[in-house]
Parts: C-alpha cells; sequence; structure tokens
C-alpha cells in the first residue's frame, strides 16, 4: 500500500446556513460558462443564493477572449459596498482580479467586512500558459492568499504562487500544495486535473500539512470552460451551509464530475463549452449521456433517473463497466484461486478493518434516518455485524496491528458520511458495499477447498445471510428510489456511482 499519509484537517467552526448568501467577485462571460455566470449557476444549484459584483467584462465565447473592459476601482468598490451594507454575507468566492489596484481595493473590502467564509480562485495564468497578471499584481495576489480561507488554484497557478516549476505529478503537486499552505497559513484545494492518467484526484491541504484526498475518474470532454469557477464557488456555497472542507470537497466533486458527464449535450458553442450545471435538476432528462455509458462509475455520475421499478437493476446494469474492472484486478483473481501473496491480503484487510469502523458508523446513521422500525433494526443490526462478525475475521488474520489510513480508504469513508444528506441517497452509498461483495463472494465461492489460504474470507461473503441482507438492503434502496423525487433519485444514482468506484479504488490498491 502506497500512498500520502493523510489525516482530515480539524474543522473551523462555521456558522451553517440553510440557504447561504454567497457574494461571487469576479469578471463576465456572455456565453456563460464561466466568471460569475458560472459562479451563479453553481451556487444555485448547489442550495445557495448567488449575488456578483462584477470586476471585468469581458467580451468572449467558447473560442476565446476578444476585449475586455475594466469599470474604474471606484466603480468596483461601489459595488461591494451596495451588497454588504444591506445584505448579510455567508461566503465570499473571488475570481478574476486583474491588477494591483483591484485587489488592494477587494482586500480593503474584505478587511472592513470580514464575511465568514472566503475562498480565492487565483486567476494568474492562461491556457496557452502565458501569465495574466504583472508581477504586482501576483505579489498582491500572494498577499490576499494568505488573508482568505480557501485558495484553488490549478497546478501552473500553484507553481506561480510559491515560485516553483509547474509539478508534473500528484506527489510533487501535494509538495507544492503544501508548500503554499504552510507559507500562507491557507487551506488550499489542490485540483489534479491538468496531470495525465485517467484518475483525476483532488484534495484538501490545510496549513499544517495534512492532506485529505478525494480520488475520481477523469470524464473524457473537451467542454471543460469554467471548471475552475464553478469548483471553488461550489466550495464557498457547501462551506457555509456548515460542511467541513473534505466533506465540501467530496460533495463538490461528485457535482462537478457529473457536470462534466452531462456537458456533451448542452451543445454550446463550437469551442470548449461550458459544464451542465444544472445537470441534478434534470431527473427526468433521458438516456445517460454518451461519457457516462463509457465510464458510469466516475464519481458524481448520474447515470439516468428514470422512476424505474428497479432502481437497482439500472445502476447496477450502468456499472457494468466496473464490475468488469474488479474481476480483471490481479488482486481479484489472487483472491479466488488463491494465488494472492499474504502480504498484499494482510494490506488489504488492514485498511478494510479501518473502513468497516467508519463504516459501521455509517450504518448507524442510515438506522437513525429510517422511516420504519423495520429498516431502523435492518441498519442497526448491519452495524452490529460490521463491528463485530467482520472484524472477527480481521482479527483473525491480523491480529492486533495497527496501521494508518490509505488514501483510499479515507476517501471512500467520507464519500459515505458525506452522503447521510438524506436516507435515499445514504442507501445508495452503502449498497454497493453489499452487493459487490455478495455478487464476489457468490462466484468465488465455486473455488473454495479445505486448503485455501482464504477460504475464510470467501466463506463470509458467500454466506446465505450475508446474500439474504444484500437482498434486504437493495429493497429498500428501491422503495426509496420509487419515493423520491428527480433531484434525489439523481443524487442516488451518483452517490451509487461514486461507491462503485471508490470499491475498484479499494481493490486496485491493495
Amino acid at each position: 500500500m502506497t500512498g500520502t499519509s493523510l489525516a482530515a484537517p480539524a474543522p473551523t467552526p462555521v456558522r451553517a446556513v440553510s440557504i447561504p448568501r454567497v457574494l461571487s467577485i469576479a469578471g463576465t462571460d456572455p456565453t456563460g460558462g464561466a466568471g460569475v455566470q458560472a459562479d451563479l449557476k453553481s451556487i444555485g444549484a448547489l442550495g445557495g443564493y448567488g449575488m456578483a459584483v462584477v470586476t471585468a467584462l469581458v467580451a468572449q465565447n467558447t473560442l476565446g477572449v476578444r476585449d475586455v473592459h475594466v469599470p474604474p476601482t471606484a466603480f468596483l468598490a461601489a459595488q461591494l459596498d451596495a451588497v454588504s451594507d444591506d445584505v448579510e454575507i455567508d461566503a465570499v468566492k473571488i475570481g478574476m482580479l486583474q491588477s494591483a489596484e483591484i485587489i488592494t481595493t477587494v482586500r480593503q473590502w474584505l478587511g472592513r467586512v470580514r464575511p465568514p467564509i472566503v475562498v480565492l480562485d487565483p486567476v494568474m495564468v492562461a491556457t496557452s500558459g502565458d501569465p495574466l497578471l504583472d508581477p504586482a499584481a501576483e505579489e498582491s495576489l500572494r498577499a490576499l492568499a494568505g488573508e482568505v480561507d480557501l485558495v484553488t488554484p490549478n497546478l501552473a497557478e500553484l507553481a506561480v504562487l510559491i515560485g516553483r516549476t509547474h509539478a508534473t505529478s500528484w506527489v510533487q503537486a501535494i509538495d507544492h500544495a503544501q508548500t503554499l499552505a504552510r507559507d500562507t497559513g491557507t487551506t488550499v484545494l489542490l485540483k489534479g486535473g491538468h496531470l495525465h492518467g485517467a484518475e483525476c484526484p483532488d484534495a484538501i491541504v490545510a496549513a499544517d500539512g495534512t492532506v485529505h484526498e478525494v480520488g475520481g475518474v477523469r470524464v473524457e470532454t473537451r467542454h471543460t470552460h469554467g471548471t475552475g469557477c464553478s469548483l471553488s464557488s461550489a466550495m464557498a456555497t457547501l462551506r457555509a451551509g456548515g460542511a467541513t472542507w473534505p466533506d465540501a470537497l467530496q460533495r463538490a466533486k461528485t457535482w462537478l464530475t457529473g457536470a462534466l458527464a452531462h456537458a456533451d449535450a448542452l451543445r454550446v458553442g463550437e469551442g470548449n463549452g461550458p459544464v451542465d450545471h444544472f445537470h441534478e435538476l434534470r431527473g427526468e432528462a433521458g438516456p445517460p449521456p454518451e461519457a457516462l455509458r463509457d465510464a458510469p462509475a466516475a464519481c458524481g455520475a448520474v447515470v439516468g433517473t428514470s422512476p424505474l421499478p428497479s432502481w437497482s437493476a439500472r445502476v447496477w446494469e450502468a456499472a457494468a463497466a466496473v464490475r468488469a474492472d474488479v474481476d480483471d484486478l490481479e488482486f481479484v483473481r489472487g483472491l479466488g484461486d488463491g494465488t494472492l501473496p499474504r502480504e498484499t491480503f494482510l494490506r488489504y484487510l488492514a485498511q478494510d478493518a479501518i473502513y468497516l469502523g467508519e463504516y459501521s458508523r455509517v450504518l448507524a446513521k442510515a438506522s437513525a434516518l429510517a422511516p420504519t422500525s423495520q429498516e431502523q433494526a435492518f441498519w442497526a443490526r448491519a452495524a452490529e455485524s460490521a463491528i463485530v462478525e467482520e472484524r472477527r475475521l480481521h482479527e483473525s488474520h491480523l491480529g492486533s496491528a495497527v496501521v494508518a489510513p490509505a488514501p483510499q480508504t479515507l476517501a471512500y469513508t467520507n464519500h459515505l458520511h458525506a452522503s447521510a444528506r438524506s436516507y435515499g441517497e445514504l442507501v445508495a452509498a452503502l449498497l454497493p458495499c453489499f452487493w459487490l461483495y455478495t455478487d464476489l463472494g457468490i462466484r468465488l465461492a465455486a473455488r473454495r477447498h479445505d486448503a485455501h489460504p482464504y477460504d475464510d474470507w470467501l466463506a463470509m461473503y458467500g454466506d446465505p445471510g450475508f446474500t439474504a441482507a444484500t437482498a434486504r438492503a437493495t429493497e429498500i434502496a428501491d422503495a426509496s428510489a420509487l419515493e423520491a423525487g428527480p433531484i434525489e433519485r439523481a443524487r442516488m444514482d451518483a452517490a451509487f456511482a461514486c461507491s462503485m468506484a471508490h470499491e475498484r479504488e479499494f481493490f486496485a490498491r491493495a
């Protein structure tokens, strides 16, 4: 098991607001994909009330920028004061600030008003790689980065902020983010979207250097215009709503991955188009987009949301590709035929033991949210089983060994905790841990024999009692989907798909 040693940053107390009032300070995009237009869509999509102060009027479309008009800073100050004199602001997202004078104006206003949450998206480098700010503006932006709550640079901007070359690996990117967080005392949202490969991780990096990683799968689309704007404003909204930074990232990443997956269907512009900010509201919009047919297990993938009689059958079929990936993993093949190295199996069990501790807590949450006494009892029994019966298996192999949680373990358990916003979403997130293990257990049980080194594992997950529990969990999920509205079903789809992706990563990184 490799990876950064992770620990969740200590949450900063925030007054949770049911409908956060979020102010975007940024430039415009008349085609609606970036700038304040994207911010307002993101804020609304994630449950906030959006407001906007314009720093620049930009003549652009999906093909590029044509012209920029920057109003006088006195007018910028007047806009800012007009909002804060009248409205209680719960969070601020700051985007493009074109000059040191503009940055100073915003900093002075923040000093007077100081909203509870301030997120800075430091727009410093063009897509071409050319700098957008002169040295004086860059220095002013560095100073501003030390006065906000979260800074969300891409890898090129991160390099400029710390005076280094562009990171070319995730390990190097984490080091860069830790440097920025330490130097500024500000939490950093590290984005891995500009790295190569099928995986697309992000992370919250705290000022003390701790890292909370959220895994993800890259969505193949050229329509990524405004993703930085959208993610930063989503983070501001979710944090103002009471989420910790790690939980906010998990939810924002789920939403944004779905927005990317549905982007092609918008058909906006001839160039790099926008993402679909409101894809979760289009629960009855028809079949899944092409991007999700090819990669149905991308975290946040909404794989179709029609209220079919069997919701579970639909999402299980939509996850066929990830299930095939699991079957092809060296770990799973070796587990089945008994050739899996003992050391690898023990590493897996050590992480699974950590997972089960949090999993049992999430099952208890499901019991507390359950609408009937029968369902309460079912989830409570499942929580007890996770603690007692399954841990007995781990202890028989591991003894009392204690290990640190790996990135994929934390990513999965944090996803489960973040899914507890509603009963239906939580049930959907929990279902893959029942179903995928039952599916593997039943199929691998045919390979059992007395000398099989992992016979007790195969016996547990191929047991008829576990199969019955899976059937009951599936029945509950189907009932929840039938009663849910389109938005809730979309969230159930996303939660199930994301858990399936986490299951694959859990086995793959053992």
